[in-house]
């Protein structure tokens, strides 16, 4: 059962301009380190299961998480939502991301 919505890209960027969220980058550190969207943490697919709950106490906190193409995005937020955060919002991959980015 899916309990994350996967929005836009250009829905991902309003929230992130005009709401409270944290943005998840779920991609390795290497990859991270070439490039990620602005006020993004760092916190690998494969770390994930084991460090959420110390990474994001706050259950409710308004999470957008994306990876490289979309595909550890959605696992994740699968993984984020099953632990019982409530607003989690997958919006795919940075390769396809039409913002501004940090490199």
């Amino acid at each position: 059962m899916v309990n994350y919505r996967q929005i836009s890209q250009v829905e991902a960027k309003k929230i992130m301009d005009t709401e409270k969220c944290i943005i998840l980058d779920v991609r390795t550190k290497e990859e991270f380190e070439e490039f990620h969207i602005f006020d993004a943490i760092l916190l690998p697919l494969d770390k994930i299961d084991l460090e959420i709950e110390n990474t994001i106490q706050d259950k409710n906190e308004k999470i957008l998480v994306y990876c490289r193409s979309g595909a550890r995005s959605k696992k994740a937020s699968e993984i984020i939502s099953n632990k019982g955060y409530k607003n989690v919002f997958e919006f795919g991959g940075i390769l396809t991301w039409p913002f501004e980015i940090v490199q």
